[in-house]
């Protein structure tokens, strides 16, 4: 058994895309889970905290797409779409993270920014690092 589920495991974590988004009040962790390279991702999952009372929401939603002028080929990507009932969260490709209530109006929206880094990134060594306009000659180092 242990022999079954330790392919699908890295079979599953391969198909992983995580990213987050960072605004004044929320921390949004966006989830990708369809293989890579799928264009109109229908898998996506979204978890949203906010920074203030630390409440947190978690949604499933899609990946979203302006369409071509056949109306059919996906084109630009715009950022992902989530429900939660009537209410609609929309992450843009941008930063912005905008959420409509259910009579249609934009009842919140923040430009965040989005953390790229990996996990596996090396962190510099802050005492390789120099300080700012001072080089080693000026510290009496050779």
């Amino acid at each position: 058994m242990k022999l079954i589920l330790l392919p699908l495991l890295l079979l599953a974590s391969a198909f992983t895309s995580a990213q987050q988004l960072d605004t004044p009040n929320y921390k949004v962790e966006i989830q990708q889970l369809c293989p890579e390279g799928e264009v109109q991702c229908q898998n996506v999952s979204y978890k949203g905290t906010s920074k203030i009372s630390g409440a947190s929401i978690e949604l499933k939603g899609s990946a979203w797409h302006s369409l071509c002028a056949d109306g059919v080929t996906p084109c630009r990507f715009l950022g992902y779409q989530f429900n939660n009932g009537r209410i609609r969260y929309l992450v843009f490709d941008s930063g912005l993270l905008q959420v409509i209530g259910s009579s249609g109006k934009v009842v919140l929206e923040e430009q965040g920014v989005w953390d790229y880094q990996q996990q596996d990134e090396p962190t510099p060594d802050p005492q390789s690092q120099s300080t700012s306009g001072t080089t080693p000659e000026a510290k009496g180092q050779p």
